[in-house]
Formats: C-alpha cells, sequence, structure tokens
C-alpha cells in the first residue's frame, strides 16, 4: 500500500516563530509555501502531485488572509483523504509578542485595524482559535530563541513523522509553567543545590550538580516511580497513536534539579526505542 504524503500546515500567531519554522522545514526537504490562501490549498496540491512527487509539502497560513479562515478548517480536514496532515500551531504570551514586534519594528497585520499592538495581538488569538483547535501539535515559542526552536522543528519533522516523538522540557516554576506540556513533574521537594555555595553558580549539567541530585534518597525513589509511571504511560500512548508528547520536569529557577532529572529520563526513554528531543528552558 502506497504511504500517505506528509502535508505540514504551519499556522499561529504573528511573531510566534512561523518563518523560522518554514525556513527550517525548507532546509530538510520540505516543498514550503507561505501566505497561501486556503481555498487555493487543494488546487496546489493537486498540481504539485501532477507535475512531481512531492513527499514532504508544508503549507504557512496565517492572519495575513483573514478573510478565508473560515473556510480553513474545513479544507484542511479535507486534506487528511489524501495526506498524512500535521496542524502545527505556534503562539507565545502576550509580553513576548510584544517585545518581537519592537525589536524587529515590523507592523502587525493587524495593527491598521486598530492602531494598538496589543489590540491586534487579542483579536488574532480570538480569529485563529479554530485552527488552534484542530492542531496536532502546539508549541508556546515565549521562551524560544530562533535555533532552539530551528531544532525543536527539525529533530521533529527531520525524518518522517515518528509513531511517537517525545520532548522533555526541564523548566523553572519561577518563570511560568509550560503550557504545551502533556504530563507535569515538579521536582522542587528534591534537596536544591542552589543552597550549597559550591553548586550555586553551576547548572544541572555539572557534573557536581549531577552528583549530589543523583545521590539523594528522594531522587533515586522519585526517578524510580517515574520511570515506571512514563514507560506504562508511553506503551498506552503509542497504542492509541498519539504523535506527540512533552514532559515538563520542573524546579524552582529551572537550572538545577528539573535539569538533572530532564537528562536523566532523556536516557530511560531512549531505552524504550525512541529518540527523545531534551530541552532546558531557563537553563
Amino acid at each position: 500500500m502506497r504511504k500517505k504524503p506528509i502535508l505540514v500546515i504551519v499556522t499561529g500567531l504573528s511573531g510566534a516563530g512561523k518563518t523560522v519554522t518554514l525556513r527550517t522545514l525548507e532546509d530538510i526537504g520540505f516543498f514550503c509555501v507561505d501566505n497561501l490562501p486556503p481555498p487555493a490549498v487543494t488546487d496546489f496540491l493537486k498540481i504539485l502531485q501532477k507535475y512531481g512527487d512531492f513527499k514532504k509539502i508544508a503549507i504557512g497560513i496565517d492572519i495575513r488572509l483573514y478573510q478565508f479562515l473560515g473556510k480553513s478548517v474545513e479544507l484542511i480536514e479535507r486534506t487528511k483523504k489524501s495526506y498524512k496532515t500535521d496542524v502545527l500551531f505556534l503562539e507565545a504570551d502576550d509580553e513576548t509578542i510584544l517585545r518581537r514586534y519592537k525589536e524587529t519594528r515590523r507592523p502587525h497585520p493587524l495593527f491598521s485595524l486598530h492602531n494598538e499592538l496589543l489590540k491586534a495581538i487579542k483579536e488574532e488569538i480570538v480569529l485563529l482559535q479554530p485552527l488552534r483547535s484542530i492542531a496536532t501539535r502546539i508549541i508556546d515559542t515565549s521562551n524560544f530563541n530562533p535555533h532552539e526552536l530551528k531544532f525543536l522543528i527539525s529533530s521533529t519533522y527531520g525524518g518522517e513523522l515518528r509513531t511517537l516523538s517525545v520532548t522533555i522540557l526541564s523548566f523553572g516554576f519561577k518563570r511560568g509553567i509550560p503550557s504545551n506540556a502533556d504530563l507535569l513533574f515538579d521536582a522542587r521537594f528534591l534537596p536544591n543545590p542552589y543552597f550549597i555555595p559550591e553548586l550555586t553558580e553551576l547548572t544541572g549539567k555539572d557534573r557536581k550538580v549531577k552528583d549530589f541530585v543523583l545521590k539523594q534518597r528522594e531522587t533515586k525513589e522519585f526517578l524510580k516511580r517515574l520511570k515506571n509511571f512514563l514507560k506504562f504511560a508511553i506503551e498506552g500512548y503509542k497504542r492509541e497513536g498519539k504523535a506527540y508528547l512533552t514532559i515538563g520536569i520542573g524546579c524552582t529557577g529551572g537550572k538545577h534539579r528539573s535539569v538533572v532529572i530532564a537528562e536523566e529520563i532523556g536516557d530511560f526513554i531512549k531505552t524504550l526505542s525512541l529518540n527523545p528531543i531534551v530541552i532546558h528552558r531557563d537553563l
């Protein structure tokens, strides 16, 4: 049986990283087109299949064509008959979007309707909600720089879409909980290396911090229980056909305990015949 070509619909908030994402997909072999009117998607795909054997295609759909957004969901659902369709929705918090627009000095697509950037951002969130509701993967890029986002996209889509793509994300609770985490674990009950003078300025990537955290009785018990749970849960997610899993590991600042635990869990998940991505958001 012939395998369906892969189609990635890249959408989301202006300033959340769609341009970086499309360029990254193009670099890893996708045929990419941006700002295509949704009603033209079906004809465009027919043309590609008529004149070439395109296995991986990415299409950017965003608020610049808000007049056509009403038909987007229906058209995307229709593509699933012929394509292995993935809807990737990128977002970021208001403060981050505001900062990025001030840095680039580019006008927001809806700015002319409101003459106020925050109002434009708020309206865009509402208008794009139907697309967000059908997204197969939502990425909050608030704490990502372009290089980190590029790494995540290339790791996720570098080959064919994997049965289960696992991302392990360490973070600090004081900078907020990652909104895209499917599973969230709190490591703040573990002894904190921050209060050991010679460890304060180091991170969980340093051997001294790693040794301190891993030798604790609480850590050993925590990792034992966590690994057993994740093995059980991942087997279930695979059976249900889940495509993506993001595991958040948090501590107070996101620099010591959560980093060590995330690295350990990453190594463990590799033993389950998966290739996880480990990202340290606040490191």
